[in-house]
């Protein structure tokens, strides 16, 4: 094992784009595929690994909405959400914003108390048992259209449940233009909701601006594409809003074409604010560790440098002042702590 990966895997970090549904391990896959047989996902956790080798964003999609279909019952939500956070709890997770999308599981006849409920008994518990703080972002899934954006609105506010911090926007971008979305972003942020939309992963730099214009977003899910346009980068940079990168997510929906040509060292060399985060991890085949080993390696990174970048997790979060303070000190600690005990062994004393 590498010192970076080392130092990484007892990293305490904060993650803030990865989804709920797609953050199901092929353990939780399996137990959903054999509750609800009739389904169309493997029961067997070995054959989940070619279930989820994609052959483009399109078909990713395709095999995300089969594993949305198994989550059918309130018990089913309370099982995902607490047992995602169990995952989370082995990577040294102290912190993360989960993309929920409610509309998928009350469209399914889940009742919005119901589905509130799951989702806040499994946070208490994930808090209180696992040392896992979760919040929610609600996000509208883009394919399903204006529908769904009215649906997902109302469930944010009406039935808004403690842990609901931010509104995001998910699903393809292509074919689903921004600025229609408008009015239900005015809406969420006039609630006092942070606006995350995802942008520019799978299509140009525009829609990068839709969002920022349109959608008052106050970080990017992804924004791959924003290294097409420098003003673009100038703009995010001066203002201090964060992308959200994920990179193994972009290279498995075949959105960068080798991992060595994700424009990740770019966006930091604009001085664009980036996090790293693993988007629908055992889908990928990646964890949030992995992701910053990946990340050190194409930044060039060591110990302090992969801390600095843990840091703008916490700072680009939307966790309370108290928080932020509590997990940059978790993040000072633990690699000052690191490097004193790595010198020590690297010098011992004569």
């Amino acid at each position: 094992m590498s010192d970076i990966t080392a130092f990484v895997a007892g990293l305490p970090k904060a993650e803030i784009h990865v989804h709920h549904v797609g953050s199901a391990s092929p353990r939780i896959v399996a137990d959903l595929a054999n509750r609800h047989p009739d389904g169309a996902v493997p029961t067997d956790p070995q054959a989940l690994v070619d279930y989820f080798t994609f052959r483009d964003f399109a078909h990713f999609i395709e095999v995300y909405l089969s594993v949305v279909d198994l989550v059918r019952t309130p018990d089913d939500v309370r099982l995902l959400t607490y047992e995602v956070a169990r995952d989370m709890a082995k990577q040294n997770i102290r912190y993360a914003e989960l993309t929920v999308t409610p509309y998928s599981s009350v469209h399914r006849g889940i009742d919005p108390v119901d589905f509130m409920a799951a989702i806040e008994d499994a946070r208490i518990g994930a808090e209180s048992e696992l040392g896992v703080a979760l919040r929610w972002c609600f996000d509208i899934p883009g394919e399903a259209g204006i529908p769904a954006a009215e649906s997902t609105l109302e469930l944010a506010t009406r039935y808004r449940p403690d842990g609901l911090v931010s509104f995001g926007l998910g699903g393809p971008e292509i074919g689903v233009p921004r600025p229609q979305f408008k009015p239900y972003f005015e809406r969420a942020v006039a609630e006092g909701l942070r606006s995350v939309p995802h942008a520019g992963e799978s299509t140009g730099p525009e829609t990068i601006w839709d969002s920022l214009r349109d959608l008052r977003a106050e970080r990017i899910g992804h924004g791959t594409s924003a290294v097409a346009d420098p003003r673009l980068l100038e703009h995010l940079a001066e203002n201090e809003i964060a992308l959200e990168v994920c990179p193994t997510s972009n290279l498995a929906t075949r959105v960068v074409a080798t991992i060595d040509e994700h424009p990740l060292r770019r966006m930091v060399d604009a001085g664009v604010t980036v996090t790293i985060n693993s988007d629908d991890p055992p889908m990928f085949g990646t964890d949030l560790s992995s992701e910053y080993v990946i990340a050190a390696g194409l930044l060039d990174l060591d110990v302090f440098g992969v801390a600095e970048l843990a840091k703008n997790a916490v700072t680009a979060s939307f966790a309370s002042a108290q928080v932020k303070k509590r997990l940059i000190g978790e993040i000072d600690d633990y690699t000052r702590r690191w490097h004193r005990e790595n010198e020590t062994a690297a010098h011992p004393a004569q």
